[in-house]
């Protein structure tokens, strides 16, 4: 596998991709008539999520002829706005190529705004008479808000804009789901109150990511992880999602949510249900969701003695916004506690996982951008070489940057001696799949959405069991007000984050280093 390459002849390319999955979309839509179109609301048309991922991946879709025949766009904001201003705001985050500008013309051609209330019904009317008028519509509500406005705005779409007859109505939801399990519960519950939940997609963009749905693939389709995917064998999993910038003028923002409402308990456990649940019987969506929604009832509420705080503070060496620690963020409140950087322990009591720390570690300003899955295997028994000379075997699944899937072993160093060294078995994305370009998180989501299928999205359950297992910590946070430890902006976090996972089993030697010929110099 090392340095593999597959040549012409062996390798899928992007035409190839692109027909399969057009293939696909006409099937999955066959039954919806020749004379069915769809309608996309953008609510908060207006906002930065618009700008730079719904409408670039909207305009994704439709330049690779993989929306359905007849699809309409409408976005909707209280801001006064034109379509022009919308395409102005969108273009710089557009993949356009050279020679696509009739294309996107095209585009926007499809492409309607209305300047409205998120509380005036009547608003809400204007909006439905405009769907109307693209005759019998499938209507697809994506709500790019606040979740302050999640309840009005969803009380007016049911109200005047729901279809009617044979078409279909869904409605994507944005987090944050909620600041905690009672918000999230009541929020939950209105929505319930309104819709089924084969109409409600709560989008995690983290699940549309190659590599997390890989993860499927990788543990049921390969026999050899089968015997070894269990405690016997595996001594920790470690999930981390590492960002090397801070907030840069965005602290107001992030110091409502701190790292752990922001990342950990939505995308990094999302990771560990799909790591850690057992075989579905089929690959259909409710099947996937229940072995994932049982992973969480396995889990205990967190408390703060499994977990490390930390808070960013700026490099004096470094260069630019790296010399600003968190607290300099002028948007940040004065004195803030608010953690940047989190390490938490969990533990599923199952027969499978009992007594394996699943170790979650994510943070801003740190000394590199990734996400990974790293699933370390226990020591060599009856170890026959020199103390300290073998280490630990590692399967490290890359979501970002650079597509992996690596196995982390011991070799035999060149030379006349028989001496250990570590190395690899690997499969990188850029290497072996040379020429393909891979959809982004949402092309793929907002995909599914179109299909109706909801595997890659958050159920309800799923949802509680998540809030239930970080709430008590974060009133435990909010209640005590433990001060964070420092780090400094481009380091690996808090020295104190370290002792942790090794307290709990995981062990970090350092000596391991990726090929410099490889997409990444991470040494770890």
């Amino acid at each position: 596998m090392a340095g593999s390459k597959s040549g012409p002849e062996d390798c899928v390319t992007n035409d190839e991709f692109f027909n399969k999955m057009r293939d696909t979309i006409e099937h999955e839509l066959r039954d919806e008539g020749e004379g069915t179109s769809h309608v996309f609301v953008i609510f908060g048309a207006s906002g930065d999520l618009a700008s730079k991922k719904i409408y670039p991946t909207l305009w994704c879709l439709f330049r690779d002829n993989l929306l359905p025949h007849k699809t309409h766009f409408i976005g909707y904001a209280r801001s006064n706005l034109t379509v022009q201003d919308i395409k102005k705001k969108c273009l710089p985050y557009m993949k356009v190529k050279p020679g696509e500008d009739k294309k996107v013309d095209a585009f926007f051609k499809l492409n309607q705004y209305l300047a409205g209330s998120y509380d005036k019904t009547s608003d809400f009317s204007k909006l439905n008479r405009l769907i109307e008028e693209k005759g019998s519509a499938n209507r697809l509500f994506y709500l790019a808000l606040p979740p302050s406005v999640f309840e009005k705005v969803a009380l007016n779409i049911k109200a005047v804009c729901m279809s009617n007859g044979d078409t279909w109505t869904r409605v994507v939801v944005e987090k944050p789901f909620g600041h905690d399990l009672e918000s999230s519960n009541h929020l939950s519950t209105h929505l319930a109150s309104l819709f089924n939940e084969n109409q409600l997609y709560r989008i995690d963009h983290y699940l549309g990511k190659e590599m997390v749905q890989n993860l499927m693939v990788l543990r049921f389709g390969n026999r050899m992880f089968s015997n070894i995917w269990n405690r016997d064998n595996i001594a920790s999993v470690v999930i981390s999602f590492k960002e090397p910038f801070g907030t840069q003028g965005r602290g107001g923002y992030f110091d409502e949510f701190g790292i752990i409402r922001d990342v950990m308990q939505n995308h990094l456990l999302q990771i560990l249900t799909l790591t850690a649940m057992e075989k579905p019987p089929t690959t259909e969506a409710e099947d996937i969701r229940n072995e994932k929604v049982k992973v969480l009832r396995c889990i205990c509420p967190l408390s703060m003695d499994q977990v490390v705080l930390g808070q960013y503070t700026g490099n004096p060496d470094g260069k630019g916004a790296e010399k600003e620690g968190y607290l300099d963020d002028p948007t940040v409140p004065k004195g803030s506690i608010t953690p940047t950087f989190a390490t938490a322990v969990l533990y599923i009591k199952s027969e499978r996982w009992d007594g394996v720390p699943f170790i979650l570690k994510c943070g801003k300003a740190l000394n590199e951008r990734k996400a990974e899955v790293r699933v370390q295997f226990r020591d060599v028994a009856g170890d026959i070489f020199p103390a300290g000379e073998v280490k630990r075997n590692e399967l490290v699944i890359r979501v970002q940057p650079n597509e992996a899937v690596y196995l982390k072993m011991m070799t035999k160093t060149p030379g006349l001696t028989i001496e250990c060294e570590e190395t690899e078995l690997d499969l990188s994305y850029r290497n072996r799949y040379e020429g393909i370009t891979m959809p982004d998180a949402y092309e793929r989501l907002l995909l599914d959405v179109f299909l109706g299928s909801q595997i890659h999205f958050v159920r309800s359950d799923e949802l509680f069991e998540a809030w239930r297992i970080f709430t008590p910590l974060l009133h435990q946070i909010e209640k005590e007000k433990p001060k964070p430890l420092p780090y400094v902006y481009g380091s690996r976090g808090p020295p104190e984050a370290d002792a942790l996972s090794s307290t709990h089993g995981f062990k970090y030697t350092g000596t391991y280093r990726w090929n410099k010929d490889k997409m990444t110099n991470s040494k770890y």
